[in-house]
């Protein structure tokens, strides 16, 4: 997202400042410790009501508010030279001066989600190529984060901060949201302070990413660029998404998407102990809903397509016309909901599908193989 040259210059003069103060330098901490799961969040609902009115987030949002940071990048700009020209002795013969590398500014937000490592979540795409990296916290602090790592599928990034009592907010349970729970999508675009939108999840599982992996929640709160990266927050005060994606050009015209806390921790937990993300297949394809009869007589379920020969579905026994009905207990009504859940299993471990198969209903566990 282009910035104007107001802020641009503004952004570049705070990164400057950052840098030549050699603010939060990364070091080795206790490995163990390093890669620990993210916390887990305990059900406690944040009080609703704020003086005399029983509806106000206030309460909410000041829970939940010091967490939210303003992330400002310095991204690496593509090379658009002619590639002769990058030869030193074309440079030369056709007296080509140096040209100092072109650098262009990006900003979102982002959510403290473990105060103690420091560690923020983010979208992917607001670091993408990122050389620098600077979070403002709401308290006006100001940190060089470090890129631990990042995934492009889910847009999930992880970022560490070398800094001493940090707030943070802890990921909720993305698996109990139901169509009509009330939320908040908080950010912090720009530095200039947080932004609170409500509304509501309008739908789950939907799987708008191209990898077909990610099952996202909908929401109608409006979800604008410079919010990308922040956190979507349920009514007890946890984080259930991580707001990635706005269905439209530029404005909200009430589609938002958020990743679901569920794959986040996924990711994360994959970063911290690997330092990248690893994910399963077992080798199936779903039929299209779309395409499906309506008078056909199907279970509530995933009716699978194709069976890839070799594949662990295929060892594991399944075949074309089985219904899937949960993966490792949870119901799977469609395709992306079993992808989704294969995708959030880690390589090697065996996920537990319920299959019918004409009148009959068994478990079928599959080992998860790597893509």
């Amino acid at each position: 997202m282009r910035l104007p040259t107001a802020t641009v210059r503004a952004a570049t003069t705070i990164l400057a400042l950052a840098l030549l103060t050699g603010a939060c330098r990364s070091g080795e901490g206790n490995q163990q410790e390093q890669r620990a799961p993210l916390p887990t969040a305990e059900r406690q609902p944040v009080a609703a009501g704020g003086g005399n009115d029983p509806t106000s987030f206030a309460p909410l949002v000041r829970h939940a508010a010091p967490a939210v940071v303003s992330i400002a990048v310095v991204q690496a700009s593509p090379d658009q030279q002619n590639p002769l020209l990058r030869d030193p002795f074309f440079r030369r013969f056709f007296d080509v001066p140096e040209q100092a590398p072109q650098a262009r500014l990006s900003s979102g937000s982002g959510v403290i989600v473990d105060g103690a490592r420091g560690l923020v979540i983010t979208n992917h795409h607001v670091v993408t190529n990122a050389r620098i990296i600077e979070v403002v916290l709401p308290d006006r602090r100001r940190f060089q984060a470090e890129l631990l790592g990042s995934d492009e599928a889910a847009d999930v990034a992880l970022l560490r901060l070398r800094g001493a009592n940090l707030p943070q907010l802890a990921l909720g349970d993305s698996d109990r949201v139901e169509v009509g729970d009330r939320v908040l999508a908080i950010g912090n675009p720009f530095g200039l302070g947080q932004t609170v939108t409500s509304g509501i999840v309008s739908a789950v599982g939907r799987g708008v990413s191209r990898e077909g992996y990610e099952s996202y929640i909908q929401t109608d709160a409006p979800i604008n660029p410079g919010n990308s990266g922040g956190p979507l927050i349920a009514m007890d005060g946890t984080v259930i998404g991580i707001n990635s994606a706005i269905f439209g050009p530029g404005a909200n015209i009430g589609i938002g998407f958020a990743v679901p806390s569920a794959t986040v921790r996924f990711v994360t937990d994959q970063i911290l102990r690997h330092g990248t993300v690893r994910r399963g297949r077992i080798g199936i394809g779903f039929a299209n809903p779309a395409i499906v009869p309506a008078n056909a007589t199907i279970p509530a379920g995933a009716p699978v397509a194709s069976v890839e020969p070799g594949s662990a579905a295929a060892r594991a026994g399944l075949r074309t016309g089985d219904v899937i009905l949960t993966a490792g207990g949870r119901p799977t009504p469609t395709g992306a909901e079993v992808r989704n859940m294969v995708g959030r299993t880690e390589v090697g471990a065996r996920l537990t599908l319920q299959v019918q198969r004409g009148a009959n209903r068994f478990d079928v566990p599959v080992e998860v193989e790597a893509r």
